[in-house]
């Protein structure tokens, strides 16, 4: 009881201290609190685990992406001028991701067993979530180890991921790819933070939250478990775009600080998740070349094509996160960018992606088999 006690205190209390860290210290401040974060929960993780462990993470996890997204989104300003670099960046992402299983199927579908319908398994998962994943598993009838492996071998390398894209991949991509400080935090915004905000305008926030938030959750339970999270998701951004048009609902930017806040605690705590001491290497050296190989390869693609099509470079961030980590870490990877202008392109492209994922998976698993 103890142990789980001080574990959700730091869950909780821990990004405070980074975060004023980051402030006073230049180095920690270049860095980021996000990097920070997730370094701190990894070591957490795997150095101290009591058995409520799991647990605690996940009803942590699970509660602060959708009160973050809410409340993140109300505080954004949204312009129709950017439609089609959102098409296009929809576009790119699954071209890549449908490229790169293809390609990492001639190389390492061979030496793999059911390698079709791993191709199949990834595409989906790329393209959507791990729900996608699961729904293709019963599709396809992929035997339990087959999946576990896999499921496995995709929370270290996605880890892997987002560690390059938040350490150095951020700043790369800005070089290569269009990129401008005045479409980052946006203007807009920066004028509706000025001034007091009250204790009325921070009670008003959270109700409204707490709302979308409680409807959204009923209309996934009413869609069933299988269309929860696609639901959930959908009806968190559709509420609370609509919420940011209502008169006194922004609270003055306040409402993007505490979800980003709230961002910050899912970081370590989803990096506390990943079990180092699991990660079976030498069970499957094929299936974890051609998952890497997916996720790398897909992400260079896009960025290529990002380049041909003009696409700016924190577009195709949140796009290459949103498929191939889902829409959850959207808010996190928008925090790290200090973006919240790319923050609802990226939940409503990974909301398509859980669409489109099970319908693109089993076509690359039937296009496979002609391989």
């Amino acid at each position: 009881m103890v142990e789980s006690a001080v574990y959700i205190l730091v869950f909780l209390l821990a990004p405070a201290g980074v975060m004023w860290l980051c402030s006073r210290v230049k180095v920690l401040g270049k860095i980021g609190p996000v990097l920070l974060l997730y370094i701190i929960g990894i070591i957490l993780g795997n150095i101290w685990k009591p058995d409520s462990l799991a647990s605690i993470q996940d009803a942590l996890s699970n509660a602060v992406v959708p009160l973050a997204i809410p409340l993140m989104l109300m505080s954004c300003t949204y312009r129709k001028t950017r439609t089609r670099t959102q098409f296009a960046a929809l576009m790119t992402g699954l071209a890549a991701v449908v490229v790169a299983v293809i390609a990492g199927f001639l190389i390492f579908g061979g030496g793999i067993a059911d390698g079709e319908k791993v191709g199949g398994m990834l595409t989906g998962v790329y393209t959507g979530g791990t729900i996608n994943l699961a729904a293709l598993k019963t599709m396809l009838d992929v035997p339990e180890e087959t999946f576990i492996l896999l499921n496995s071998y995709d929370m270290v390398i996605s880890f892997l991921y987002l560690t390059f894209l938040l350490s150095v991949g951020i700043k790369a991509f800005r070089k290569f790819l269009p990129y401008s400080e005045t479409l980052s935090e946006g203007s807009d915004e920066k004028r509706e933070e000025k001034g007091k905000t009250s204790s009325k305008d921070i009670i008003i926030l959270i109700g409204v939250t707490l709302l979308i938030v409680g409807i959204s959750a009923g209309l996934g339970l009413l869609a069933g478990d299988s269309w929860f999270m696609v639901v959930l998701i959908l009806s968190l951004t559709t509420f609370g775009i609509a919420a940011s048009f209502i008169p006194g609902v922004k609270a003055k930017g306040k409402g993007y600080d505490i979800g980003m806040y709230l961002i910050y605690i899912f970081s370590i705590v989803v990096a506390s998740m990943a079990d180092i001491s699991k990660f079976d290497v030498a069970g499957g050296l094929g299936m974890l070349g051609y998952l890497t190989f997916v996720i790398f390869v897909s992400l260079t693609i896009q960025v290529l094509l990002a380049r041909l099509f003009r696409i700016d470079a924190d577009t195709v961030v949140v796009t290459s996160v949103t498929l191939i980590c889902s829409p959850p870490f959207v808010p996190m990877m928008s925090a790290a960018m200090k973006n919240r202008n790319v923050l609802a392109v990226g939940l409503t492209i990974g909301v398509i992606g859980y669409a489109v994922g099970n319908y693109l998976g089993f076509l690359l698993y039937r296009l496979l088999l002609l391989i």
